[in-house]
């Protein structure tokens, strides 16, 4: 007989075969299967032998996984139990800590920490509730004394029935990122103070060129207003002789005489123009004021029809007189050409572009401004080009920006192109500036038409 596991001889083929029986009949045959049942209680061991054999090597191999891990790992790692005695640490901690005497194990780990901590961590140790994780900033207590500040973070240790064991804690030295926090917090408080001085002197540079920059918008009606309201004065003083020579009886030679010497016809034919100027420069100082106003008050949305012709040409007078040099304007506006929108600010932009116009050509042997305005489909096209220097190179998309000027210090704001663009864009047109091919700038203003 021989048995079929793994070909293994067993018990009754070693010696059943060899001996004579002593037995006979029934007695052999049961003492056989006594045999048989013991050899299959063998082949039983040896093969819970090997099985446990190859768990334990499974184990031994787990564990040391589990040991490089927790060697390896930077951070600290001790584990307690529900007393809050130290059962295991990893090799960072023993760094830590020390442990030259070897007593690092079963010491209390609230002794290991700072008198001022070990309220918190004493919590940590006692909680309860295994889900939750604590999290708290702590110093220990060293062989060289307090150490750095660490961040832990603490968990409660249950056996598989939920009761508690202990606790595990893990943690890192913060003590070098909190003080590169701190240093920049106080660097980042630092910098937003210093911007928020740099916000005031920049609001205050800002109110002073706005300042300048409405001064500049007024200057121009005011003195033309100042200039006419002089000359009234004036006239004033050569009627009131008049009209008291008339008024005394005076003889009709000597009344004659009176209103050659004192230009009587010419003052009488001046009154218009000069009121109508004085009129037009009142009427600019209101628009100026009313433009004031965009800077915190959206538009009024009124839109009108607008001569062109007209208000270009009085733009054109308004800004030539407050430039004493002469220049030759030359105007091709097609005839009853129209825009949609509000007059004053129109005027505002022709002004703008005519005094910057000016300012291009003097010194300019032969100063020239030309304004030409057609209609291009939907659009009112109005062009100004001057034959001075130009624009300077790679600064024609900042002229338009708020307090961009290319002036000199003192005679140029830089406003009024920014406000001409807005206005412009808010008629629903474009305002562009460009170089001439031969010479000078042209600045194209493009409004809806009728």
């Amino acid at each position: 007989m021989r048995s079929d596991r793994g070909g293994r001889e067993s018990l009754i083929d070693r010696v059943g075969s060899q001996l004579p029986s002593p037995f006979a009949g029934d007695q052999e045959a049961a003492w056989i299967e006594v045999i048989r049942k013991m050899d299959e209680v063998y082949a039983d061991l040896l093969r819970y032998e090997t099985d446990l054999e190859e768990k334990n090597a499974a184990l031994e191999e787990a564990q040391a996984f589990i040991s490089s891990v927790i060697e390896s790992v930077s951070d600290i790692l001790i584990v307690c139990d529900r007393h809050g005695s130290i059962l295991q640490v990893n090799p960072a901690a023993v760094r830590l800590l020390g442990d030259r005497t070897g007593t690092l194990l079963h010491r209390s780990l609230t002794d290991l920490v700072d008198p001022a901590d070990r309220g918190r961590i004493d919590a940590l140790l006692q909680a309860q509730c295994p889900s939750e994780i604590s999290n708290l900033e702590i110093r220990f207590v060293t062989e060289r004394g307090l150490s750095d500040l660490y961040a832990i973070n603490g968990a409660t240790r249950c056996d598989p029935a939920g009761h508690r064991l202990g606790a595990v804690l893990t943690g890192r030295p913060i003590g070098e990122l909190r003080r590169a926090y701190e240093a920049l917090h106080a660097a980042h408080s630092e910098l937003q103070h210093a911007q928020r001085q740099l916000v005031e002197q920049e609001k205050m540079a800002s109110l002073g060129r706005l300042v300048a920059g409405v001064a500049h918008e007024l200057n121009n009606p005011i003195s033309f207003i100042y200039g006419n309201i002089h000359t009234l004065d004036r006239y004033r003083d050569r009627m009131s002789a008049y009209l008291g020579a008339i008024h005394r009886g005076a003889e009709p030679a000597e009344i004659e005489r009176l209103r050659r010497d004192l230009k009587i016809d010419a003052l009488l034919a001046d009154y218009g123009s000069l009121i109508e100027g004085t009129l037009e420069g009142a009427m600019r100082v209101a628009d100026v004021v009313k433009n004031l106003r965009r800077l915190s008050f959206p538009k009024s949305g009124e839109s009108l029809r607008v001569d062109v012709d007209r208000v270009v040409r009085t733009a054109v007078r308004w800004a030539a007189r407050a430039k004493p040099h002469h220049v030759d304007f030359a105007f091709d506006i097609a005839p009853e050409l129209q825009i949609l929108g509000n007059e004053g600010q129109f005027h505002q932009i022709i002004v703008n572009l005519i005094d910057n116009a000016l300012d291009a050509v003097r010194g300019q042997a032969a100063p020239r401004i030309e304004i030409v305005a057609r209609r291009d489909g939907d659009q009112i096209v109005i062009t100004i080009s001057d034959n001075g220097a130009g624009l300077p190179d790679g600064l024609i998309d900042k002229i338009f920006e708020p307090f961009f000027t290319t002036k000199p210090v003192g005679e140029g704001t830089g406003l009024g192109l920014w406000i001409s663009y807005g206005i412009a864009r808010e008629h629903g047109g474009t305002l562009a500036a460009a170089n001439r091919s031969g010479g000078g700038a042209v600045f194209t203003l493009m409004l809806p038409a009728p």
